[in-house]
């Protein structure tokens, strides 16, 4: 079954608890941006990394597993490689919806993954940017959305 991309966005937004994989602690990763808007914007957000103790200030845990409590979506903004291990981790802790990072380029999204995820019932949405949606959303990040969009990079369904 297929979702409407604003509907997947709605709904994963929606949640509070979410947790942001591939935060760094180089503040000025993509990862990062997105961690520190969703905390900002006020959602319960844990940081994931497994080289990191504390980035932005927070605690940092290795994996979803370390959590004191499964999320209920994580935003996946790790390189494509790393991306069907969190994507595993999901399904083993629950974690019914993810989101695969992609402004430029491949971003977080693997093929592989999506297909895995979906097939194992999580809600994925494959390129975009939560950034993009989180209200108020910048004019940088409506610009992205817009070029995304018309240039096909953006999912127009999950």
């Amino acid at each position: 079954m297929s979702l409407p991309l604003r509907e997947a966005v709605d709904d994963f937004l929606g949640r509070q608890h979410l947790a942001v994989a591939g935060v760094s602690r180089n503040s000025t990763e993509a990862a990062n941006l997105i961690y520190r808007k969703l905390r900002d914007a006020g959602y319960h957000v844990s940081a994931i990394n497994p080289n990191a103790e504390r980035v932005e200030g927070d605690p940092c845990y290795p994996h979803l597993q370390a959590l004191p409590e499964p999320p209920e979506g994580v935003v996946i903004a790790t390189a494509p490689a790393v991306t069907m291990e969190v994507v595993k981790d999901c399904v083993e802790q629950g974690v019914k919806r993810v989101w695969m990072h992609r402004s430029f380029g491949a971003g977080s999204v693997s093929e592989e993954a999506v297909a895995y995820g979906r097939a194992q019932g999580l809600t994925v949405i494959d390129g975009g940017c939560p950034m993009m949606f989180c209200e108020p959303v910048d004019v940088g990040h409506k610009c992205i959305r817009w070029v995304a969009k018309v240039t096909g990079k953006m999912p127009t369904a999950v």
